[in-house]
């Protein structure tokens, strides 16, 4: 099995391995206790502690250790917001955080809070003009990731923490993904990191406070962790994640270059070979072992489970991948395609071969599908030549208006059918005219007008449907 999804987790360092079982054995007792086997796992945790600080450009006493990445990004935002109350209840966060985040948020909604969150541009690359036009007086942190877990780009947090700097807000980032990577950016007032995503033991999260940040935990009170983390610390795991996290930042840059250019490889061919294929993040200011891709017409599920076939480890935004039918919020933000979306994420020491059997084996699995979703049993979709409908001269157009020449109804049916249908029968209608197709699928939210572009056609909107779910109007271009 090539396993394609470190992005989720990195595979256990091998000098981590042996870090833990080491540690298993002379860090097993309580690193707050006097004694001598107390004093030895709090040496081992103290050693821990600062390895990890110097590596985040920290101070050892500005790092505490949690249960998961998850907790430190809920802590590091909840706790912020926590510590500057008295300023009030304001916070911004990107459109595409983690979910971690975007939960932590919500629940300071329903404590009364307010949250604004900013939109991204397709690329999913923050907008500073309208986070910085969401800054108010009121304003008591910001929150914006390091880069994003779903596809990739790397976020302009440098820019970010110089408009929160000029207001005097923190900067909550969680670098997650972009840590033992790429170089931790400047400026941030708290980050949230999480060790099985450098090659660390799971259930080790590292939240830094920086001095000068007021920070109340919004857990109940503590003794441990410099009072922000209740609970006894996994001395043997957070040893294990330090190590690991000391190995990827002395040997990330070349094996990061490699890793970029078989990326660059993904990139370049996957559209070339596979039809109806967007690559969707930044190409450029992104992470070094990570791309995404959609295919047009492909249920996402049945990708993944083709491809876990075939020997390959993948995972994905796609709606179709989840029982709540409810696409990505980060592909929904960029406003790209949902449909049969990939996510490559390659681990440290991927064989260039294992990328080009990949590469190999795509085409004809992506072809097999569309071949079996097409109730017309044809190997693909592809959108109409406007050429091709019979009979039909440049001067037959009808007006452009909003009334649909063609109803094509769905409802009940997932995504991609409702975008295979469409792509099958907007030929039949003349150009100008209008297609409306039903859906009760909420990714047709998404699909339906990233289709259009794809295709060069006009997405003119949504109205409820009479009939329910909701019509989405299409003109034929």
């Amino acid at each position: 099995m090539a396993y394609f999804d470190a992005a989720s987790a990195e595979p256990l360092n091998t000098a981590a391995r042996s870090a833990f079982l080491s540690a298993m054995e002379e860090g097993w007792a309580d690193p707050a206790r006097q004694y001598h086997d107390g004093r030895r796992a709090r040496m081992l945790l103290d050693a821990a502690r600062e390895t990890v600080a110097t590596v985040l450009g920290a101070r050892p006493d500005e790092v505490v250790f949690t249960g998961s990445g998850t907790q430190a990004a809920q802590l590091g935002l909840l706790g912020t917001l926590a510590g500057r109350r008295r300023v009030g209840a304001h916070a911004v966060v990107s459109a595409v955080e983690h979910s971690s985040v975007l939960h932590a948020a919500e629940l300071h909604e329903a404590g009364g809070g307010e949250i604004t969150r900013t939109v991204v541009d397709r690329t999913g690359r923050v907008d500073l003009k309208a986070l910085e036009a969401a800054l108010r007086d009121d304003t008591a942190a910001v929150a914006v990731q390091s880069a994003n877990h779903e596809v990739g780009t790397l976020q302009p947090v440098a820019e970010v923490a110089e408009l929160c700097a000029a207001r005097g807000i923190p900067l909550v980032v969680d670098a997650a993904q972009s840590v033992g990577r790429v170089a931790v950016p400047e400026g941030w007032s708290v980050l949230a990191a999480s060790a099985h995503k450098w090659g660390g033991p799971a259930g080790v999260g590292v939240l830094v406070v920086r001095k000068g940040t007021r920070y109340v935990s919004p857990l109940p009170y503590d003794e441990r962790e410099a009072r922000r983390v209740p609970g006894f610390v996994n001395v043997p795991a957070i040893v294990s994640a330090a190590v690991a996290l000391g190995a990827m930042a002395t040997t990330s840059d070349d094996e990061n270059r490699r890793l970029s250019l078989l990326v660059d490889k993904i990139r370049e061919r996957v559209p070339r070979t596979v039809p109806d294929t967007e690559v969707v993040g930044d190409p450029v200011a992104r992470l070094p072992h990570l791309v995404t891709f959609s295919c047009l017409y492909v249920d996402g599920e049945a990708l993944l489970t083709a491809l876990d076939r075939a020997g390959f480890a993948v995972s994905s935004g796609s709606s179709c991948t989840s029982s709540t039918l409810t696409p990505s919020h980060v592909l929904e933000a960029m406003g790209v395609l949902s449909q049969g979306n990939v996510r490559v994420s390659l681990p440290q020491g991927t064989p260039e071969a294992e990328v080009d059997r990949f590469l190999a084996v795509l085409p004809g699995i992506v072809a097999d599908l569309r071949a079996v979703t097409s109730a017309g049993g044809a190997a693909t979709v592809p959108a109409p030549d406007p050429a091709a409908v019979a009979g039909q001269a440049a001067d037959e157009s009808v007006p452009a208006d909003d009334v649909p020449a063609l109803v094509l109804d769905t409802l009940g049916r997932r995504c991609p059918i409702p975008v295979i249908e469409l792509a099958r029968h907007i030929g039949e209608v003349p150009r100008g005219a209008v297609v409306a197709v039903l859906s009760d699928d909420e990714a047709a939210r998404l699909d339906v007008p990233a289709w259009c572009d794809m295709t060069g056609n006009e997405y003119v909107g949504e109205r409820p449907g009479e009939a329910g779910g909701t019509a989405y109007l299409v003109r034929r271009s």
